[in-house]
């Protein structure tokens, strides 16, 4: 953080001091974590190859991250997205692609979240590292059941031919979702880009499960 924004921060963390998210205990001046709930954040898993490029990871998907990245997804809290966004930024900040990609939600469930976590997630990390997001690069066209409720070969057939892509891309492009998991929707997204002229299609997420 630079000197000034740091001093604006300790300035305004005094005068209006933070709260922790998760637990309401006295929050730390950079983060809105207690001292507690930042030193039990899961640690960074290493980056690991898929088919088409490399997985980035801020942390393992176990508590208390997984709190933040629920409260975020299913209940609305963005807040919850941009804390956990700012936690993972050193994980992110290994190889940059040209330009991220959001993983898009269908139209149905877009209507009743009402914000797509990846777009968030896309913009946030696109700003601090400069790069372009392609919000419209990749459509769902078909509607899928959701991932967390389904075994592994099911989340494979589930998004099988789910996305297409149009328009022109950069070699080498980051998909942003919020928790890899087993890979199906990644890989699937994956395959619409790269038939649309991709070379290279990293994953950036907040988490991933091993």
């Amino acid at each position: 953080m630079h000197p000034v924004y740091r001093a604006l921060n300790l300035l305004n963390f005094s005068l209006l001091p933070a709260r922790c998210v998760l637990c309401q205990g006295a929050g730390l001046p950079e983060f809105d974590l207690c001292d507690g709930c930042f030193s039990a954040m899961p640690a960074q898993p290493p980056p690991i190859p898929y088919p088409y490029g490399t997985v980035y990871a801020g942390f393992r998907y176990q508590s208390p991250i997984d709190e933040l990245i629920q409260g975020f997804k299913f209940n609305g809290q963005l807040h919850f997205g941009r804390l956990a966004a700012r936690l993972a930024l050193p994980a992110l900040a290994q190889e940059r692609p040209d330009a991220l990609v959001p993983v898009p939600l269908h139209t149905r469930r877009l209507r009743e979240r009402g914000f797509n976590q990846s777009l968030e997630l896309a913009e946030f990390w696109g700003n601090r590292f400069a790069l372009p997001v392609l919000g419209h690069a990749l459509q769902r066209h078909r509607a899928t059941r959701v991932q967390s409720s389904l075994k592994a070969a099911e989340r494979l057939s589930n998004v099988a031919g789910a996305f297409s892509a149009k328009g022109a891309l950069p070699g080498h492009v980051a998909l942003v979702d919020d928790v890899y998991t087993t890979g199906a929707t990644c890989h699937a997204a994956a395959q619409a880009l790269l038939a649309i002229g991709a070379k290279r299609v990293d994953v950036w997420c907040l988490a991933r499960v091993d």
